[in-house]
């Protein structure tokens, strides 16, 4: 690497063989890294010695970005760019700064003009439009929908709106568990000819990939998606 960068390492969405999903460049790239940003240290050090069992990381420096991290920091974890090292960024799956904290460590740098330099890799929510047959050429990640049950069937009313009228697919997810109540209540909700995805396990031995309208969900088997990640995607 001539010059130092923030480099946006993606990672597995399972426990998938990286060499299957990540490109030989990523590597070459991160054996040059002794500094990293990640989501959760335990996990990043594993996904590091995958891809290089001989990878020194008793010589990195690791800076947590997760959930219970102190953004306030998140400028310091920047500092040895000023010396001319590159730092890398890991979440915990997928492509960092993609509905991950890594987006406020990208801002950062951004303001910074440091270069920023994204790697490629899986990210569940392309590949799974990739894989629906619902629309690609307009579509929306919304997150998490509100909890609560009333708030919930509002918020799925007002996106089968948005794919109707605007034909702008549009994608969420749930926690695991709560995946099959996420499905009774989409098939509660929406309309019969609105047609629905569901993409768990992308890339994994798990995957299940399948769309159909919500007339035929409702007599469609699920299958047990209760530990599997997935990604809930609706449209016309």
């Amino acid at each position: 690497m001539s010059q130092a960068a923030l480099y946006l390492i993606p990672v597995t969405l399972g426990e998938t063989p990286h060499e299957n999903v990540l490109p030989s460049f990523n590597a070459q790239v991160v054996r040059e890294i002794r500094y990293f940003i990640v989501e959760e240290i335990r996990t990043a050090r594993r996904f590091l010695r995958r891809m290089d069992r001989e990878f020194p990381i008793d010589d990195c420096t690791f800076f947590e970005m997760g959930k219970h991290a102190d953004n306030s920091h998140f400028a310091e974890y920047l500092a040895p760019l000023a010396k001319g090292n590159s730092v890398g960024v890991i979440s915990e799956a997928g492509c960092p700064a993609v509905a991950d904290p890594g987006a406020d460590i990208v801002s950062i740098a951004q303001r910074r003009g440091i270069k920023v330099v994204p790697l490629v890799g899986p990210c569940s929510m392309i590949m799974a439009v990739m894989a629906s047959g619902l629309g690609g050429q307009s579509f929306a990640f919304n997150g998490y929908l509100p909890v609560q049950d009333a708030d919930r069937a509002k918020r799925i009313k007002q996106l089968e709106s948005r794919a109707w009228s605007e034909g702008q697919t549009q994608l969420f997810i749930e926690t695991p568990y709560r995946n099959r109540k996420m499905f009774d209540t989409l098939c509660a909700n929406l309309r019969p000819d609105t047609r629905m995805c569901i993409a768990a396990g992308i890339t994994t031995p798990d995957e299940w990939i399948h769309t159909k309208t919500i007339r035929e969900w409702k007599q469609t088997s699920l299958p047990d998606l209760g530990k599997i990640p997935a990604i809930f995607l609706i449209g016309k």
